[in-house]
């Protein structure tokens, strides 16, 4: 794939619906800054991985990454809000995944333990369709750097493992990074009932905002790419039906 001059030169209609990484909270995220708004909230976060446990992770990782650009697979807020520094965006499909709403946060994110809120993981699903989703991709000479503000931010407790997979982006195949469901993590519930998570999505709120403002922006930006998801779009629909109830 021929390098471009402009990150937007494949979608010029993402140009102003992605944060621009300069400008995005995550981009000075910290452990101790997390840490300090749990605190704030009345939430412990004994939970949380130290520094020095995301940089071993972070490096047994990469290490089988040569040096070269990395290919960054979003499905969820990586799609309108990345954080890291990036030459290229280009929409891609994962095969042998689905996007699942199945991490439960609890934690004050976007969810507290009286309402629970609800983001989505990458998960396994070999029979499935597949998974739509953005990729990015960052020089090699800025992996390092990017990398470490990537796992600040998606590793920074139990939830995800960092795993590449193939992506196809139409006319071509690449292998990129992801983060997909750890099944041994607490904040993974595979069993959630549709119930629950239209209450959680429509009820969910922390300090990373509202569970139903996660879901609304991965709506929003299907609907800037032309891409239907009949997973995505039936958590719309239910849950404005289930907000109507309540304020009738």
């Amino acid at each position: 794939m021929p390098p471009v001059s402009d990150p937007f030169e494949h979608h010029p209609e993402l140009r102003d619906k992605i944060v621009d990484p300069e400008a995005s909270f995550y981009r000075t995220l910290t452990t101790d800054m997390i840490r300090g708004v749990m605190a704030q909230h009345g939430v412990s976060g004994a939970w949380l991985y130290s520094d020095d446990e995301r940089k071993a992770m972070r490096r047994a990782t990469m290490a089988s990454h040569p040096q070269d650009d990395l290919w960054v697979f979003g499905y969820g807020s990586l799609m309108w809000d990345p954080g890291f520094r990036f030459q290229e965006v280009r929409r891609a499909h994962v095969p042998g995944h689905a996007r699942r709403f199945i991490l439960r946060d609890t934690e004050g994110g976007r969810g507290t333990k009286e309402a629970p809120g609800l983001m989505a993981a990458l998960d396994t699903d070999p029979e499935g369709p597949g998974c739509d989703g953005l990729l990015f991709r960052i020089a090699a000479q800025e992996v390092d750097a990017e990398s470490t503000i990537l796992w600040q931010r998606e590793i920074i407790g139990p939830s995800y493992i960092a795993t590449f997979v193939t992506a196809n982006t139409g006319d071509q195949t690449l292998t990129a990074l992801t983060f997909v469901a750890d099944h041994e993590a607490d904040m993974i519930d595979t069993h959630i009932s549709r119930d629950d998570q239209i209450q959680f999505i429509a009820t969910g709120a922390g300090f990373l905002g509202t569970s139903l403002e996660y879901l609304t922006n991965v709506h929003h930006q299907f609907s800037v790419l032309g891409i239907t998801d009949p997973e995505i779009e039936y958590l719309v629909d239910a849950t404005r039906a289930y907000l109507n109830e309540r304020s009738a």
